[in-house]
């Protein structure tokens, strides 16, 4: 299962090679082209087929391969590492968590001082990152600077796998379900040139997708993410951003983008002409590749839409592959549709 491959791959932010070869491996016998720019995004290519479109289109579909994880940045004197978040991470999640470090994937723990040393002033706080150290077993300074470098990057050692009758679990899925169902959605054909761009360094300011769009120039742009999902049990009513089993979530607004209504308004039709479930994103919070594409030059109208995912940017998260699969059957039954806009 691609989605497996791409959640256990290493990929954070800069980084994202391992990634991007899985995905080269995955599309080039489906597009007519594509090529690797300057800040790593893979610029994938599908011409026209059939049908052309009344006018000549370039509509791009985004989905960026980097995930959150740590940056080493100092080697203590007793041979803990010290670091720093790459992308948004809560440092509430990362206490006892195991990581892999660098090209060698060195084991490490992330830790603080037991609860049994603790002030009781200090149970009631939430560790920042800087009260945080990395252990590799390492006996001393020395010791650690054999194994790990600065600089060096520590991801999540979370395993992809099923749980319960619908689920999938793993790390990363933020936004490695997009970059799968973009890849599902590349082996059909449509009547425009269609860009297939998975992109790098979305995670600490949408970086790629900004750069990627300053060269395609698109006409019209999605950005496909897993997105926040909150439908855990609350103790007032208040409407989940989305939910899991829902039906892939369409974004009126979020903190980088007003997605054009003209493409949510094509979304919805879609969705209810084929029977696929949907829904919206509840909530103004976030933000998207969608909304860096969306102020390139002269302004590309983008809409994003997303698999719901449970405990994103944390060291694990959740999906449902019923959402994942409408995801992709929802889009390809839309982009034909683009052309009449």
């Amino acid at each position: 299962m691609l989605l497996e491959k791409l959640s256990n791959a290493r990929g954070v932010s800069g980084n994202e090679g391992e990634v991007r070869e899985i995905l080269i491996d995955a599309v080039k016998d489906h597009v007519d082209e594509y090529r690797v720019d300057t800040l790593g995004n893979l610029i994938a290519r599908k011409k026209a087929k059939g049908a052309r479109a009344r006018k000549p289109l370039r509509v791009m579909l985004a989905a960026h391969m980097d995930e959150i994880g740590l940056m080493i940045t100092h080697h203590d004197s007793n041979g803990y590492l010290r670091f720093d978040p790459v992308g948004g991470i809560d440092a509430r999640v990362l206490l006892s968590k195991t990581v892999l470090i660098g090209k060698d994937k060195v084991p490490g723990v992330i830790g603080v001082k037991p609860i049994h040393l603790l002030k009781a002033s200090e149970r009631q706080q939430v560790l920042e990152t800087d009260a945080l150290t990395i252990d590799i077993g390492a006996k001393s300074k020395e010791d650690a600077q054999g194994l790990v470098k600065i600089g060096d990057y520590a991801t999540f050692a979370t395993t992809f796998s099923s749980i319960g009758t619908d689920c999938v679990k793993g790390k990363a899925l933020d936004d490695r379900a997009g970059c799968a169902a973009l890849v599902e959605i590349l082996k059909r054909d449509y009547p425009f040139d269609l860009y297939g761009v998975f992109t790098a360094q979305e995670e600490v300011g949408a970086r790629g997708a900004r750069v990627a769009a300053y060269a395609i120039e698109p006409t019209y742009a999605f950005a496909l993410e897993g997105t926040v999902c909150d439908d855990s049990p609350k103790k007032k009513d208040v409407s989940p951003v989305t939910r899991v089993g829902g039906g892939p979530a369409i974004t009126f607004a979020d903190n980088s983008l007003l997605s054009d209504r003209r493409l949510v308004d094509l979304l919805v039709e879609t969705a209810r002409e084929n029977k696929i479930p949907y829904q919206f994103k509840q909530a103004v919070a976030g933000g998207t590749d969608a909304g860096r594409i969306t102020l390139v030059k002269e302004g590309v109208p983008s809409v994003a839409v997303a698999v719901p995912t449970r405990y994103i940017h944390s060291p694990v998260s959740l999906l449902s592959k019923r959402d994942f699969e409408n995801l992709i059957a929802l889009m390809i039954k839309a982009l034909p549709k683009v052309a009449k806009i």
